[in-house]
């Protein structure tokens, strides 16, 4: 007998994917499409917005592909996890009052240059865990407030992504805290709404639907949904949400491990017991969000990633056959460590003012008539393991959690060069594991404590077999400790530099 499966949408904002996961958290069978905003259609040329029934179209696709593979039958429970932020007013048949603007979109950039006006920063960060970030929902709101209010006094609900994608697999509104908690709106500690923030666009408590913590069955897929992702009518729909939150409870960490989730842009997070906002994460932009599960929460800092590395590789690799990392690595690692001189700054320290910028601009110092691409892609994996040991120290700083080792998940972990380096620089254990998929294992694991296949997460994790591989600190560890010492500075003076 062949055994059940959860269906997770894990809907990101450059690719979607149908995923098909075991009781025991084996990835069974997938299927992706790419996605990417949209120009608002009689809006500014920069305006971006997300097109929900393209995106939809998308899942649908994918969940077809999916089940048709593995058979309807065998998909017990159906979850979406995605991105946070983004978010749209709807009325009462789930039909958006405006599009959902997305994270990339300028227009709310100068809402948050004045929000100082309304509540300085320093009092909202200690209410919702957030520096004033220019994309979050909040802003969003007081936008559509000042330029198209009957958006907000038409709507029903507001409605997160995965709530309005929830929506169209069950008809029922909902919204839970993983993804509330990025919407700069919510009062943290108390895991609800904070009425004074939502009053600054003139909305309160009622404009959301009713609470669904992660694992809370949401609905049932309808006869509509089913036909179009060929899945059974009255599957459950269990909640999930934040993709990054999700991230965590998949990693397999074990205690005193911090986890970063490396991608395109890096975040390393823990889970702590307690919600104690302080200048020091403020000033070094730490942000945190609510945990999935209720009694925790999620300090977390976001780093430049892999998108270095690909901005790399399509200027000195162009011609590599399957993306080039292979050759890649290989070349970097026949350099010494320091790679000869070169040092690449990654990204900046963020800024502690009254809106927090998520800088890109990079840095590359030493280059000589002798430096290759090796060099240089060298230099930037350790640029970005540098990166990492500041972000340790400011996490420890902030919140006390002195990390043991660090669990790397996503498509970063893969490298095996990075990941010592890595170890090296911190002078920590590094450990990756072969299931490469957190967030998605994460969202499952939910769903299945949702249904019933498990009494508890700790149950769920518990019946994963984690096949991990550790990397520890090598005889370069010594050479590193001298290399950062003269990099920690660097970051600080070129933001002064920069600024000038």
């Amino acid at each position: 007998m062949q055994d059940d499966l959860v269906l997770v949408i894990d809907c990101g904002s450059t690719n979607i994917r149908a995923v098909a996961v075991g009781t025991r958290g084996e990835l069974v069978a997938s299927a992706s499409r790419t996605n990417g905003p949209a120009r608002q259609p009689g809006g500014r040329a920069e305006w971006l917005i997300w097109d929900l029934g393209e995106i939809w179209k998308k899942i649908t696709e994918t969940a077809r592909e999916v089940t048709h593979g593995v058979g309807a039958d065998r998909i017990r429970a159906v979850t979406i996890t995605t991105w946070g932020a983004d978010g749209a007013p709807v009325s009462i048949d789930g039909t958006p009052t405006y599009p959902p603007i997305s994270w990339q979109c300028p227009r709310t950039n100068c809402i948050g240059e004045a929000i100082s006006s309304e509540i300085s920063p320093w009092e909202l960060y200690k209410i919702t865990g957030y520096q004033v970030i220019s994309f979050n929902t909040l802003l969003k709101m007081m936008w559509l407030r000042r330029n198209v209010p009957d958006a907000l006094d038409r709507a029903h609900a507001w409605l997160m992504m995965a709530g309005l994608l929830a929506f169209k697999l069950t008809g029922e509104f909902h919204i839970e805290p993983t993804s509330a908690s990025t919407t700069m709106a919510m009062d943290l500690r108390r895991r609800d709404w904070s009425e004074r923030l939502l009053g600054l666009a003139d909305m309160d408590h009622s404009a959301f639907p009713r609470w669904c913590e992660p694992g809370d069955v949401i609905g049932e897929v309808s006869a509509h949904a089913g036909r179009l992702c060929n899945l059974r009518r009255g599957t459950p729909v269990v909640a999930s949400g934040h993709d990054t939150q999700f991230a965590l409870l998949g990693s397999g960490a074990k205690p005193g491990e911090a986890v970063l989730s490396s991608g395109t842009w890096e975040i390393l997070e823990v889970r702590l017991p307690r919600f104690r906002p302080e200048t020091t994460g403020f000033r070094g932009g730490i942000i945190n969000e609510a945990d999935a599960q209720p009694g925790l929460w999620d300090p977390q800092l976001l780093m430049m990633g892999s998108a270095v590395l690909e901005w790399m590789r399509g200027r000195f690799y162009p011609n590599l056959e399957g993306g080039g990392y292979g050759s890649m690595i290989r070349e970097a690692s026949r350099v010494p460590v320091g790679s000869e001189g070169i040092t690449i700054i990654p990204s900046f320290v963020p800024d502690s003012g009254p809106m927090r910028r998520f800088r890109t601009r990079g840095t590359v110092l030493g280059l000589g008539l002798q430096t290759s691409r090796a060099h240089v892609y060298r230099a930037a994996l350790e640029g970005l393991s540098f990166q990492l040991r500041l972000a340790l120290g400011t996490l420890r700083e902030a919140t006390g959690f002195k990390a043991r080792g660090i669990r790397v998940v996503g498509g970063g972990s893969r490298n095996d060069l990075w990941n010592q380096i890595r170890a090296d620089v911190t002078g920590l254990p590094v450990s990756v594991t072969a299931q490469k998929e957190a967030t998605v294992l994460g969202a499952a694991l939910t769903a299945l404590v949702g249904i019933g296949r498990y009494g508890s997460m700790g149950e769920a994790e518990r019946s994963v077999i984690f096949d991990e591989r550790q990397f520890g600190p090598s005889k370069n560890r010594a050479p590193y400790e001298r290399l950062f010492r003269k990099f920690e500075g660097i970051p600080r003076a070129l933001e002064s530099f920069y600024r000038a």
